[in-house]
């Protein structure tokens, strides 16, 4: 029995000593395979990384949120002309005129600049939206991008809208000085 113990630990020896030299004979490459994945990691690094298409999606709902909302540039060029109004207006205008020329044309710059902010957003997320057509065929876009260029849009055009209906007085026009 004990020799049949020695030849099993021998046998079992070999087949190990067996296995390492083959792992060792895998582990090499060819050199054919080489250039290949070096063109590989060439491509992986100019392959665009979605980064900017993602920046220009969160742009879009940003400019698109800040028309909603109004901006710091709109109530300073609000004020002005409120101020230009004031100063234009002769002291013996009617009340219509003075209304107008205050508060009228300043509520008409807020929402110039509110559709401004709208109609660059919804540029932004349109031209997100349909980059892929023009990149890389094949790659697809990620589905956040996508969602967060959407909203731009859907914002941008709530916002154009409000503004229009801001600047013509449909949605809370100036009261009537009769």
């Amino acid at each position: 029995m004990a020799t049949n113990a020695v030849d099993e630990t021998e046998a079992t020896k070999a087949t190990t000593d067996e296995k390492a030299v083959d792992t060792t004979k895998s582990d090499e490459v060819p050199e054919t395979e080489v250039p290949a994945a070096a063109d590989d990691a060439q491509t992986k690094e100019e392959a665009p990384s979605g980064v900017g298409q993602g920046a220009a999606a969160v742009v879009s709902a940003a400019l698109s949120v800040v028309s909603l909302t109004g901006s710091w540039i709109g109530t300073v060029a609000s004020a002005r002309q409120n101020l230009v109004g004031q100063l234009e207006t002769a002291q013996n205008a009617g009340v219509a005129q003075q209304i107008q020329a205050v508060y009228g044309d300043a509520w008409q710059t807020t929402a110039l600049w509110g559709g401004l902010f709208a109609l660059i957003a919804l540029v932004v997320g349109v031209v997100t939206l349909a980059r892929p057509a023009f990149g890389t065929p094949g790659r697809i876009q990620a589905p956040w991008i996508k969602s967060v260029a959407w909203a731009g849009v859907a914002l941008g055009v709530i916002g154009l809208f409000l503004a229009v209906l801001k600047y013509t007085g449909i949605l809370l026009g100036l009261p009537s000085a009769s």
